[in-house]
């Protein structure tokens, strides 16, 4: 009788610690398998070690910290059962309109010569509040004439994306300040995304927030049912998307110290794959940043485990199209399962 109730004891404690695992746990152990695969591989086809070495590690790190920025606004998005494809075009329209008044006077073909010079919160404020613009546009769009998020925001893709190239006729911008350019160098970019990605954890986690974006995203009707402003909210999580977007087009064109129209081409297509990998669910109403922060570095791991072993960029694009595809057909399962249990 006493070994019986032992044993329930000690099956309920174990089932207890299983349950207080993260979710991230496995998304984890996941970027460890992918990370040890590229360090065997190393040492058999390159005669290197893939881990050991800081200069491509942190090249990696800054490589994904642009994509993590929009990533981290992308799953917000994605939990309320929307998505946004207009990410990508709006880092590059802000990068090209927020360098334009971040030139020097020594510059001699400044955009606007008597905007040279300007502090540099003056330029990375215009490309965070037009970010901001364009993610309330998609919001308006979404929320007040019912459009699907895939047709508005698809339609902010190709309205950005023209609105970059007319911006200087195609021209680059370059000649930017060193004031300016500073947010984009050394280990700034990441610290810029972590910065991001633990505000918005936070708010997703423990505020009135992010409890709406969940309930919209579980069930739309039920959240309207229960008080919430459903349209309202979804403006302002289009609005928080844009403006990420916006940040990440500012730290793109001083990482870069130049801004060109054609920046931030199919950023939005890894930033929703790191979403995905990371765990957030398409369907909505499931899904946490650090989840996407792992799963933004997987894909980093990824992207510089294919350099590092010399395959072809086309073939590192079909595989991640693949892990794409896996990762959603894996959400689905995961979702029947859910709804079994």
């Amino acid at each position: 009788m006493d070994t019986n109730i032992a044993a329930q004891g000690a099956s309920t404690q174990l089932a207890g610690s299983k349950r207080r695992l993260p979710p991230e746990f496995n998304i984890f152990l996941v970027l460890i398998g992918i990370a040890l695969v590229y360090e065997i591989l190393g040492w058999i086809f390159v005669g290197q070690s893939f881990l050991m070495n800081p200069q491509r590690l942190t090249i990696m790190i800054l490589q994904v910290s642009v994509i993590g920025i929009i990533a981290v606004g992308v799953t917000q998005v994605i939990i309320t059962g929307g998505i946004d494809l207009s990410s990508g075009s709006v880092v590059g329209m802000t990068a090209m309109i927020s360098a334009s008044v971040a030139q020097a006077s020594t510059w001699p073909r400044a955009l606007y010569p008597s905007l040279t010079d300007m502090p540099a919160i003056v330029p990375i404020g215009l490309g965070v509040g037009i970010g901001l613009l364009a993610g309330f546009i998609n919001g308006q769009l979404i929320a007040r004439t019912k459009i699907p998020p895939f047709i508005a925001t698809l339609g902010m893709m190709v309205s950005a994306r023209g609105i970059s190239k007319w911006y200087t006729k195609g021209q680059p911008v370059s000649g930017l300040t060193e004031q300016f350019n500073f947010i984009g160098t050394g280990i700034w970019p990441v610290i810029v995304f972590l910065v991001v990605a633990i505000i918005f954890h936070i708010a997703l986690r423990y505020t009135r927030y992010g409890k709406f974006t969940y309930a919209i995203g579980a069930n739309v009707q039920a959240a309207r049912v229960s008080g919430i402003n459903v349209e309202a909210h979804l403006i302002k999580v289009y609005a928080i998307a844009g403006m990420l977007a916006g940040l990440a087009g500012v730290v793109t064109a001083a990482r870069a110290q130049t801004a060109q129209a054609g920046m931030g081409v199919m950023y939005e297509l890894d930033a929703i794959a790191a979403t995905v990998i990371g765990g957030t669910s398409l369907t909505g109403g499931v899904g946490r940043v650090t989840g996407t922060v792992i799963g933004t570095i997987i894909l980093g791991v990824m992207t510089s485990g294919f350099t590092f072993l010399r395959v072809d960029a086309y073939y590192q694009e079909i595989v991640k199209g693949l892990i794409i595809v896996a990762a959603v057909v894996i959400d689905v399962y995961r979702q029947k399962n859910r709804k079994k249990a």
